[in-house]
């Protein structure tokens, strides 16, 4: 059994919902800040590449401005069992007028130091691209 590691962190992201999906849910939108090219293959399976390194992952379940999930295809029959996946939620606080992104990203990667720092830096991007600022 392959030792997985669910990791979830929140940020808040000073954009509407409607601006921030788009950047989580299409191709074009991932490529700009979540890694090196993105790109759409048949049946709702996007080709993410990080570090020249390809990672098809399918698009497994979606709602708009709310949240979508990608399952990456296994590496071996073990991980078949067990994918890896990459999930976001959106939600907004009508009261704080702050929109939040709740991303899970479960993998093999277990340094909860190393994740979240990895995270920090995407998140940085998004904030810059959207124009949001940084807390």
């Amino acid at each position: 059994m392959s030792s997985k590691y669910k990791f979830v962190i929140e940020y808040e992201i000073h954009a509407s919902v409607k601006m921030i999906y788009p950047y989580l849910s299409t191709a074009s939108g991932l490529a700009e800040w979540f890694a090196e090219e993105v790109k759409t293959l048949e049946d709702k399976t996007f080709d993410i590449v990080w570090d020249g390194q390809s990672h098809p992952a399918k698009l497994v379940s979606a709602r708009t401005n709310s949240h979508i999930k990608y399952v990456f295809s296994p590496l071996n029959a073990e991980d078949s069992e067990d994918p890896s996946y990459l999930e976001f939620k959106l939600s907004h606080s009508e009261m704080t007028d702050t929109t939040f992104l709740k991303i899970i990203d479960y993998s093999e990667m277990n340094n909860e130091k190393d994740l979240r720092e990895l995270w920090d830096n995407l998140i940085y991007n998004l904030r810059e691209l959207l124009g949001a600022g940084h807390e």
